[in-house]
Parts: structure tokens; sequence; C-alpha cells
């Protein structure tokens, strides 16, 4: 039995991977930090409300770790915010989770996420996995998806048009093109749970690695 820490469960795969670990068997324990708290209540879930751009006081000891933590431009409104929230808030969760004891960590990212890309999102992205990886989890899971399918709270016009299209362009993607197909926040969701609390090696996972985590 684990407990397991949790932070972006008020987004659309957090949300679904928190409800997923809270009706595993292999956890018995959840806390999901965030800076609000959900509403929901759940006799394995602890809610806290965090400021990621602080310290953060001591969690206690946990086994495994979801990060699920991200935002758009469009929503953070400049450069700055988006990274405060993709790298620092990431990195800020990752360093209590290691302080917690917890050796196994899983982590969103994005398809392409890479520190040297001349995109800021991809860059921003994959400083964070480049840090992530400093930091020597012991098994350290990093999901690389496409494009996400599953209904947002807030409004996305082009990813909306996006989803509906994906159908169409997906079989058109094939080889080393596959990484970019479309995929459920469902099976994100399920690949980040599974990927924080099955015993394996880690590493980073597209589009096909992560439909198999997800079935795992």
């Amino acid at each position: 039995m684990a407990r397991l820490l949790i932070s972006g469960a008020s987004g659309l795969v957090g949300k679904i991977a928190l409800w997923h670990a809270l009706d595993d068997a292999r956890v018995d324990q959840v806390v999901s930090l965030g800076r609000r708290p959900l509403p929901i209540q759940h006799p394995k879930l602890e809610q806290r409300v965090v400021d990621f751009a602080a310290p953060l006081s001591a969690l206690g000891n946990f086994d495994a770790a979801c990060c699920a933590l991200g935002t758009t431009m469009r929503i953070a409104g400049s450069q700055a915010a988006f990274r405060a929230v993709d790298h620092g808030a990431v990195l800020a969760f990752a360093r209590a989770a290691k302080a917690a004891g917890v050796r196994r960590f899983a982590l969103v990212s994005s398809v392409g996420a890479n520190a040297t890309s001349g995109t800021f999102y991809l860059a921003v992205k994959g400083e964070a996995e480049r840090d992530l990886a400093d930091m020597n989890f012991p098994a350290l899971t990093i999901l690389r998806p496409g494009l996400i399918i599953g209904a947002r709270a807030e409004r996305r016009p082009l990813e909306n048009l996006a989803q509906k299209l994906a159908p169409l362009f997906d079989p058109l993607l094939q080889g080393q093109w596959r990484r970019y197909r479309s995929i459920t926040a469902q099976d994100v969701a399920l690949a980040l749970l599974n990927g924080a609390l099955q015993d394996n090696p880690g590493g980073i996972l597209e589009h096909d690695a992560i439909r198999r985590l997800a079935l795992a």
C-alpha cells in the first residue's frame, strides 16, 4: 500500500488521476497539494493548500508522487507567469516530494519538450524535465503526450477544434510521427498513476508507450 502525493489535480489529467488513485487498492492515502481546495471529499484524501512560490513545509513520508501541474500562455498571461507554473511549481513540488522520501515520481510533460527548443513552451517543458532528472529520483517517469483529448473546464477554442480534427489526422501520423498523435486524458492519467505506483525504471514515454503503461 502506497502513500501518494499529487499536484495539478484541478486540471483535466490530474483530476482523472486523482479519482483513479482514490479508487486504487494499491493506494491507502492521497495528499493533494494545490493553490485552492478541490470540491472533493473522500476518506483517503487529504488536501493541503500551498503556495508553490514559497518554501513548502514538511509533508511527512510518502512513497510516490504524480505531477500534472501546467498552464497555458493564454491563461498565464506572460512568459514569466507560464514559467512560474510549468517550471517553478513543478520543481517546488518535486523538491518537497524528494524531501518526503518519494522514490517514484511521474510527470506529465509534452511531446517535443526540449530545453534547447526555439519554442518557448517546449523549452520550458524541457528545462523542467532536465532539472527534475538532476534530482535523481530512483524512478522518474516522464510522459510526453501529444494533443490530450478531453473536456476542460476552461474554454480553449483552438484546442477544441484540434480535438475534432484529430480523428482525421491521427491515422496519417506514422513512424516517427506517431508520437504526435492525440491521446485521451484517461490514458494519460492512468499512465501517470501507474508510472508512480509500479516498480519500474521510469524513462521518457511518448504516445505508444503511454498507452501501454495506461493498460499495465
